[in-house]
């Protein structure tokens, strides 16, 4: 379904940001555009042009339908888990799968 909610896409942006470890700043630079906007329309006190939109997904590495689209919670939490798991390293990785497994042999 498609998002209208400029504070919903603008909590999107800041997800994504967020997952690369990117400042405002930094997005804003990629995307060419003043620090000041990208700050606007990420907390969605302002709508964007759609040549915006498209250069601050370039900039965030994600595609537009991942800020216009809303998506089952179960795909959103799955993308939530994938997020935190791509900041740890892999010795982290692997504790986190040992604790997953039993928790999951804990439910049956």
């Amino acid at each position: 379904m498609l998002e209208r909610d400029f504070l919903k896409i603008g909590a999107r942006m800041y997800r994504a940001r967020k997952a690369r470890g990117l400042t405002q700043a930094e997005v804003a630079e990629a995307a060419e555009i003043s620090d000041r906007t990208y700050a606007d329309i990420e907390r969605g006190s302002v709508n964007m042009r759609l040549e915006t939109m498209l250069s601050i997904c370039t900039a965030l590495k994600i595609t537009p339908d991942e800020l216009l689209t809303t998506v089952p919670p179960d795909e959103t939490d799955t993308e939530e888990i994938l997020s935190l798991l791509n900041t740890c390293g892999a010795a982290e990785k692997q504790t986190a799968l040992k604790l997953l497994k039993v928790y999951l042999q804990s439910l049956h």
